[in-house]
């Protein structure tokens, strides 16, 4: 993949996009007293965020973060969708608003997400990561700390998109991996170091300008032999620099020889020394002489002495860098591991060391790190002894110490070992592993934690194919997406995301012993990896191709029964690691048991809302004199199906207008739903009066017994006059448009609600519509939403209906429909009944 950052069509834009960034991120988060900031740029398909800049942390803790799906449910991806800055001070609160952000970093942590614009568009999203142990601060202190920094990047990316020489405009985009920017430290006292030249044939010695000031002679008193620099140097330290010579003839080399100098830059008179160090490579002439040394004299009094201060101590000392490889180990650290320092250097720890290659281990030096908190905890070595870690972080790696300790007693391992499964700070007790352990990687087991919690709450297949889009595409870097599914022996395709269009058209309806991978994958029920179209075309002689360089077959299987197929497409050679393997397996099994699971949903969905529907009037009768459109939405999926239910009856006297609810969402309510449809049906057609209708429709269901209860509004309309009688029943009240467009609620008299006493009257309300009038009856899912009261539901719809034309009850049954729409945490059916009269 290449950088598209503010690219025009292709060449890289000048200067790059870290550096127009980089000043503005190190500003923010120390503007906001954070640890670690990360920069986020919209993709180039505009599906993904990706990670463009990271400084404080380290790029490999975040790997799975680094592209995330726009439309996921994390912080950033919303803050970019709601162009507004998000404040999450610490875990509690992002477990509440993000539970798959937390799933995937279970640590103690705030962050804070700013929107990144050019050009007055959002382009991507600014987080700066903050110790959730430092004094709170609330949102608009969070809003005001970024704005500085807000500001310059977005001057800073205006003067990148119209390009330095004003040739074209650029695009804020980005596709390539994260840049790591370190953040500035304190600044500490130079090393000084000196150059020598080392005569071993005459003993006379060479220095530079620098190493005379660390021998403290002054050029013009220096006679250039090896007896004035002796002088310099402490008594008991002569050995030291004498056995240098006998280190290069016999080795060539001199490695970290230590010995004192006369300092006489201390005052008081007393004799002071300073510690320095000498390395050194010899130099022959093919002469047959001893050779000369070349030789650096090192200023030893800040850092060596440090180490020699750690060496002495009990304690096994060691240190990280922000990567988590070690750096640094003293011999206690050495012995108390059983690993040597040159095994470790440079290395993991838990990689090198046996007993510490399991992924928990990993994970306590994640959690400091993104913490910035001390983290502590014990481990028991293979032979029974235990050993206690302590882990003080920093932007820029952590310092680790090590010792023996006694074993935690039995409760206190038991709660230990219990709590070693959530990395907070604090101790936890871990004891090895009885056998070998695969040194599982964190990305790939937050791929399947997170694909495992956004299948949770995937309903239908549609739902589990859209949630396994966003997920796989950006976690992997892939750029197609295609899943499958059987059926009756062959394969039928369900999503398909990054296609060319048409290109998959061949390979509908395959058959299971057609030649493809896909076909193959699922009947053997391996997954097959393609890293290049030269493997896939020896595979698959004469297979279409299209665009991509390396592919996965993934087979869908769920409890044994095959379910499909999934295939990713990569548009660039792509080496698939045994961690990518496996977790892209892993990751297919979850999506197959969601696929089978959402199958199921839907065929029950699509048998209760066949029900549903065959109880409701299938088109409405033609009316002289007026214009009827009756809308229903569901509420709710599966088989909670709704009550609601509308009706056009003719009778002797014109015709009825009849809505109405069922209380609950079930089988046995859309049974009661059409019991009462029926009974009020053939008591209107019956010519009875509209108190009547409902009155028998009440004891009816009282004799039902069949604990539900049931809202109703009836309304019997003379079409030649106008002329009505309404009745209602604990239903909500009608909505009457007047020709001048005015609208407003009717004023009836209502009775209580159907079900609920067998003996109640219900009045009777008489109203005169005139021409050019629209009578709308509904549910109460068209105005009520949680959190607000009925009145505001039903003030939104009269507004509605008196702004929208009402030339065709069709478009204006639509228009009210569409405002309950756009609440989709709306849980109630919709039924409407509209009726215009001419």
């Amino acid at each position: 993949m290449d950088e598209a950052a503010a690219v025009p069509d292709g060449p890289r834009a000048p200067g790059g996009i870290e550096d127009a960034l980089t000043a503005p991120l190190i500003a923010a988060v120390r503007d906001l007293g954070g640890y670690g900031g990360l920069v986020y740029l919209r993709s180039r398909d505009r599906r993904s965020l990706v990670l463009a800049l990271v400084t404080g942390v380290p790029r490999s803790l975040l790997r799975a973060w680094w592209r995330v799906p726009m439309s996921g449910a994390l912080p950033m991806a919303e803050a970019y969708r709601r162009d507004e800055t998000l404040w999450l001070p610490d875990e509690r609160v992002a477990m509440v608003r993000f539970p798959h952000f937390t799933a995937g970093l279970p640590y103690s942590f705030g962050s804070a997400h700013q929107p990144v614009r050019a050009d007055g568009e959002a382009v991507g999203v600014l987080v700066v990561l903050r110790s959730a142990a430092r004094s709170p601060m609330d949102l608009d202190a969070v809003e005001v700390a970024l704005r500085p920094a807000e500001r310059d990047m977005e001057e800073r990316l205006g003067r990148l998109t119209t390009g330095r020489s004003g040739s074209g405009a650029y695009r804020v985009e980005y596709d390539d991996e994260p840049v790591s920017v370190r953040l500035p430290t304190a600044a500490v006292r130079p090393v000084r170091v000196g150059l020598l030249d080392w005569d071993l044939d005459s003993d006379r010695c060479t220095p530079d300008d620098e190493a005379l000031a660390l021998l403290g002679i002054a050029g013009a008193d220096f006679d250039g032999t090896m007896a004035a620099v002796e002088a310099r140097v402490s008594p008991d330290d002569l050995h030291e620099l004498r056995a240098s010579r006998q280190d290069a003839l016999t080795h060539g080399r001199v490695r970290s020889r230590h010995f004192r100098v006369r300092d006489e830059s201390v005052g008081g008179g007393e004799i002071s020394y300073r510690p320095v160090e000498l390395w050194g490579h010899l130099v022959r002439d093919g002469t047959g002489s001893a050779g000369i040394l070349v030789g650096a004299l090192v200023d030893a009094a800040g850092g060596l002495t440090a180490a020699e201060a750690a060496e002495r101590l009990p304690d096994g000392l060691f240190s990280l860098d922000q990567d988590g490889r070690l750096t640094y180990a003293n011999r206690r650290c050495e012995e108390l591991l059983g690993a040597g320092r040159e095994e470790l250097l440079g290395r993991y720890p838990w990689e090198v060391i046996t007993w510490l290659r399991d992924p928990s281990y990993e994970d306590r030096y994640r959690a400091a790190m993104l913490s910035q908190e001390q983290v502590s905890f014990l481990v028991r070595q293979p032979t029974g002894s235990w050993l206690s870690f302590v882990l003080y972080p920093d932007v820029h790696g952590l310092t680790g110490r090590v010792h023996p300790t006694v074993p935690p007693t039995g409760g206190e391992a038991a709660r230990e070992a219990g709590s070693s499964g959530g990395p907070v700070p604090g101790a936890a007790a871990v004891a090895p592993p009885s056998g070998p352990v695969a040194g599982a990687r964190a990305g790939a087991l937050y791929h399947v934690v997170q694909m495992a919690s956004v299948l949770t709450e995937a309903v239908t297949v549609q739902d589990v194919c859209r949630a396994v889009s966003e997920q796989l595409l950006p976690a992997f870097g892939a750029r197609e997406l295609a899943l499958y599914t059987v059926r009756e022996g062959r394969m039928y395709l369900q999503w398909e995301s990054g296609y060319p269009e048409g290109f998959l058209t061949q390979f509908e309806g395959v058959a299971l012993d057609t030649q493809l991978p896909g076909v193959h994958a699922l009947t053997t029920r391996l997954p097959l990896f393609f890293e290049s179209p030269e493997d896939l075309s020896i595979a698959y002689p004469g297979i279409a191709l299209d665009r991509m360089h390396a592919w996965s077959f993934l087979p869908l299987i769920a409890s044994g029964h095959p379910v499909g197929s999934c295939i990713l497409g990569w548009d660039a050679p792509h080496r698939f690691t045994p961690d990518e393997r496996s977790a892209l397996t892993a990751l297919s099994g979850l999506a197959a048991q969601a696929m089978e699971r959402a199958r199921l949903y839907d065929s029950e969905s699509a048998v209760a809302r066949g029900l549903q529907e065959g109880l409701l009037p299938h088109r409405l009768p033609a009316v002289e004199g007026l214009r009827t459109a009756g809308r229903y939405l569901p509420g709710t999926q599966g088989m909670a199906i709704g009550g609601d239910w509308y009706d056009v009856i003719t009778t002797g006297r014109g015709v009825a207008l009849v809505i109405g609810d069922v209380e609950g969402h079930s089988v046995g309510a859309a049974a009661v739903m059409g019991q009462l449809r029926s009974a009020v049906h053939a008591f209107a057609a019956s010519e009875r009066p509209p108190q009547e209708v409902i009155t028998h429709t009440n004891r009816l269901l009282a004799e039902l017994e069949s604990d539900a209860f049931a809202t109703c509004c009836y309304i019997e309309l003379d079409p030649r006059t106008g002329r009505a009688l309404a009745v209602r029943a604990g239903h909500p009240p009608p909505l009457l448009r007047h020709p001048d467009g005015h609208a407003e609620p009717l004023d009836l008299v209502g009775g209580v609600m159907l079900g609920v006493q067998p003996d109640s009257v219900y009045p009777v309300t008489a109203l005169t519509l005139a021409p050019g009038s629209v009578l709308a009856l509904y549910t109460d899912g068209l105005v009520e939403q949680p959190g607000s009261d009925i009145e505001t539901g039903i003030e939104e719809v009269r507004r509605a209906l008196a702004d929208t034309p009402a030339d065709s009850v069709e478009h204006l049954a639509d228009r009210l429909v569409r405002t309950a729409r756009r609440a989709p945490e709306r849980p109630d059916d919709v039924a409407l009944l509209l009726t215009a009269y001419r």
